[in-house]
């Protein structure tokens, strides 16, 4: 039945598919940025050395997981709407490589904050964590913003991309909407970074560590409820651009408030989502529980489902063009070939089997909390 139903299904059906499963991987790197969240908690929670190299410790066993979901995020995106990629990537290339650069300042951050000889010393590799938490994620959340405001680009009949801005994408970090993403997943990634460690360490000698973490989770959710108001009350009055019948790009008022109405299930996702985010929160808050961290992550994962899901589906133009309504594109116009979908779909059934993989090495990982006692044998050799 798969069989036939992968070589068989139309074109727009499996670009619709390979939409939703970039949108999934995308959502799955929101509810991991945890990591960079936690980065940017170290000089708030950690009152001394043994509790800063704790926390490290705790995100250190994770962040692979966030640079490597990012990675996916990106090959699905060129595999499956290699148009996009090449006008987004290939033009707005300064706010990727910055990004990227953030990524790469971490990894070495982790390598090295405590090498011996350490010319550079501890400190400025923790504020290399700190730049990868606030600065990596702001610019994210400023690019995922610009699939609602729109880029400076054209695309000529051969698809060549002229970028019409000199900042080649830094552009978009002056807008109030873009920035309000941004900002909004930065202290949503703390909000979870903190949920994280209270489910990760055992703070049978860290109980201040413990407080204070319960304290962040409250106070970075209220930090990030005024960015997420001004997105939601910007957004949904929004004019969008859809696709006519004759095939143009027009204008529509209401857009995503329609795209709400019109596909359930995305609105489903967006208050099912923040509906859990808050759950999580306040079994932090409110109890001793730690398990809050699941309950928010998958929150995040559904509100990404559903922002992404507003972008591109229902005959919706998920990249517009400001200088060029035309150029603008939805994922019927950027995606790869009928026959690349198909043998990609083919290859994504194996997804359950690397996500059940997943699965087992977290917990393998997580089957003992993190405490003082490894702190210690860092004087015999140091993990990160």
């Amino acid at each position: 039945m798969i069989a036939n139903w992968i070589n068989n299904a139309p074109y727009a059906q499996l670009q619709e598919l390979w939409w939703f499963l970039c949108s999934l991987v995308g959502s799955l790197f929101l509810f991991l940025t945890f990591v960079q969240g936690g980065q940017t908690l170290l000089w708030q929670v950690a009152g001394t050395e043994d509790e800063k190299s704790l926390v490290i410790n705790s995100l250190g066993r994770k962040w692979e997981l966030t640079f490597t979901t990012l990675v996916l995020f990106g090959g699905a995106l060129f595999a499956a709407f290699p148009k996009f990629y090449a006008t987004s990537f290939g033009g707005a290339y300064w706010v990727w490589i910055l990004i990227l650069f953030s990524f790469i300042v971490q990894a070495v951050s982790y390598e090295y904050r405590r090498k011996p000889a350490n010319v550079l010393g501890a400190r400025v590799y923790e504020g290399f964590l700190f730049f990868n938490g606030s600065v990596g994620i702001l610019l994210i959340g400023a690019a995922v913003g610009t699939f609602f405001t729109g880029s400076n680009f054209t695309l000529n009949e051969y698809n060549f991309v002229t970028w019409t801005s000199s900042l080649r994408g830094l552009e978009a970090a002056f807008s109030l909407f873009n920035l309000s993403v941004g900002l909004f997943l930065v202290f949503n990634a703390r909000t979870l970074g903190a949920l994280y460690l209270l489910n990760n360490i055992d703070f049978s000698d860290a109980a201040e560590l413990e407080e204070r973490l319960r304290k962040a989770v409250w106070t970075n959710f209220k930090l990030s409820l005024p960015f997420l108001g001004w997105v939601l009350i910007q957004i949904l009055p929004m004019d969008g651009f859809g696709i006519s019948d004759s095939g143009e790009i027009v204008r529509v008022t209401w857009k995503y408030l329609l795209n709400l109405v019109q596909v359930p299930a995305l609105f489903l996702a967006l208050t099912a989502g923040l509906a859990l985010v808050v759950t999580g929160v306040l079994l932090a808050v409110k109890s001793e529980a730690r398990c809050g961290i699941w309950s928010s992550g998958l929150g995040t994962v559904l509100f990404g489902l559903a922002v992404f899901g507003m972008a591109g589906f229902n005959n919706t133009a998920f990249y517009p063009s400001k200088v060029d309504l035309q150029s603008s594109l939805t994922i019927y116009n950027a995606s790869s070939s009928l026959y690349t979908l198909q043998v990609m779909t083919w290859v994504a059934l194996l997804i359950p089997f690397v996500l059940a993989y997943i699965v087992y090495v977290w917990w393998s990982m997580d089957r003992k909390k993190l405490g003082m006692d490894e702190v210690k044998a860092e004087a015999a050799g140091e993990l990160y």
